[in-house]
């Protein structure tokens, strides 16, 4: 196979696997998408696969599941060359395939159904509302005993629930990780030689929560992973299928995989299997508010054979060797010893010469830095009043002249309000966040809407299809305006193929 495209020296290296274990530290432009599509296509092309198998790759969000499909296609002159031979799955995706074909197993009806972040949300937020109405005066000894009574209530009513929700969030999630179901849970506690109040918290709200989801048949995206670790660990028949059909499993942004998404694609590639992990351990962006863990990765890498992908064509010199300094800092002069693994090697390096792209002329100039701290409305406010001042200047230029300004948000519904903030100023954005206005606008209202199909009796999703259904004539919102009110979070919009194959296994 001849790629469309010249690999530079360290995608050279990766295209000369041949099988087995490999990890992979690749910095933020360094190709990993097209070089793991490169991978696979070379795979398919050279006749390693037997039939009825296939090329896994796994990958962290759905949107980049589209992007694998098409530049794989493109390696061949007829896309009929590779029908069949690979499949691109989320986590969530794959985690839901090995579920739905043998549900039984893990004490789940044939017609189970898979609630989405929205659904969750609602069913948790009813659990800590109960616990907090039973347990009114449960975590006065954890506020500051200098707050007066006004001020005490206050907090009990504004932040108080927010604050239970968010740390019943963090225990549900992490007690799935470890495989504790309420019951397992509740059996540790009871052993426990000290009483732990804050624990006995999470397990409430967990029980009620899973027993919730029970009533209605469902799991949630959590249980997903959870159920297909442990039908794979107890299933070896299964599991041996499942070996069979994916002799080579390729791993895009590894570095935001739990351990129990580990555990489930090291079972699957099998000891000493065909399994290459790719990622980024300095960008592990979901570790913030999941179970990732960047160590993971970094652990793989340094136990296995290995690989970096330094090259990138992404910055200028100046903002390359900003970072590189950076990385060097946070490894060696950190001021808290614990913080000095945060960041790790390769260093970034600009793409050699003769190679694509070619890295932005020496700048350095061009890297500003702004000292005022701003509370999250003032910085809105300072980065659209900015752009729009600069495009300002360039009003009366042609159009080919006029310069092109790029925003990075750190979440997709900070995407959504920047691009909000900018229309309002008159300035129209092309959005690349994971979802476009009236994409939001439209998903937003066919969830409701086939969320009381699949539950015709449901009179509160009713009356939310209803309110979708008559929105316009009610409010007079536009539809971009309903996009901006009803917008998935970063993880709705990763697991939108589940929920979409959870209503489709409903109705």
């Amino acid at each position: 196979m001849t790629p469309p495209f010249t690999p530079r020296p360290s995608q050279q290296n990766i295209l000369r696997y041949t099988g087995g274990r490999l990890g992979i530290a690749a910095v933020p432009g360094a190709g990993k998408t097209h070089i793991l599509s490169a991978l696979a296509a070379q795979i398919i092309h050279d006749n390693q696969l037997q039939d009825g198998q296939e090329v896994l790759i796994v990958t962290l969000v759905n949107s980049a599941v589209d992007n694998f499909e098409a530049r794989i296609k493109g390696f061949f002159e007829n896309p009929v060359q590779a029908l069949y031979k690979y499949r691109v799955r989320t986590l969530h995706g794959l985690a839901h395939d090995i579920v739905r074909e043998k549900p039984a197993s893990v004490g789940l009806e044939n017609q189970f159904s898979i609630i989405d972040e929205r659904e969750a949300e609602f069913i948790r937020r009813e659990s800590v509302n109960a616990w907090l109405a039973a347990h009114p005066d449960f975590l006065d000894d954890y506020l500051d005993p200098a707050l007066d009574v006004s001020k005490r209530d206050w907090v009990r009513r504004q932040h108080l629930p927010n604050l239970v929700d968010s740390l019943a969030l963090a225990f549900i999630r992490s007690s799935k990780d470890r495989l504790l179901t309420p019951d397992s849970l509740r059996a540790k506690l009871d052993t426990s030689f000290a009483p732990l109040p804050l624990a006995e918290l999470g397990w409430s709200i967990y029980a009620d929560y899973q027993r919730a989801l029970a009533y209605r048949g469902a799991v949630d995206f959590d249980d997903l992973i959870r159920l297909a670790l442990t039908l794979l660990q107890n299933d070896e028949e299964y599991l041996e299928r499942l070996r069979f059909r994916y002799p080579f499993i390729l791993e895009d942004e590894a570095q935001d995989s739990s351990a129990t998404q580990q555990k489930i694609l090291g079972l699957l590639s099998g000891e000493g299997g065909n399994w290459v992990r790719v990622g980024d351990p300095n960008q592990a962006i979901f570790e913030t508010f999941t179970t990732a863990d960047p160590d993971l990765l970094r652990e793989f890498i340094r136990i296995n054979p290995n690989a970096d992908m330094p090259e990138s064509g992404r910055s200028q010199p100046a903002v390359i060797a900003l970072a590189n300094h950076l990385i060097d800092w946070v490894m060696t002069a950190h001021p808290d010893p614990n913080a000095r693994t945060a960041l790790s090697l390769p260093h970034i390096e600009p793409v050699p010469a003769g190679y694509e792209p070619v890295n932005p002329p020496d700048n350095p100039e061009g890297i500003k830095f702004i000292s005022k701290k701003f509370t999250p409305e003032d910085e809105l406010e300072a980065v659209v009043k900015s752009v729009k001042g600069h495009l300002d200047l360039f009003a009366d230029s042609p159009h080919e002249e006029k310069p092109t300004i790029a925003v990075l948000v750190p979440r997709n519904q900070r995407g959504v309000e920047v691009v909000e903030s900018l229309r309002k100023r008159g300035v129209e954005a092309i959005e690349l966040i994971s979802s476009t206005a009236n994409t939001r606008a439209a998903a937003g209202s066919l969830n409701y809407l086939l969320s009381y199909l699949a539950d015709p009796q449901s009179s509160r999703k009713l009356s939310k299809a209803y309110e979708v259904f008559r929105r316009d004539w009610r409010t007079g919102m536009s539809l971009r305006e309903q996009g901006s009110k009803q917008s998935p979070t970063d993880e709705d919009n990763a697991n939108n193929e589940e929920v979409a194959s959870k209503t489709l296994a409903t109705i």
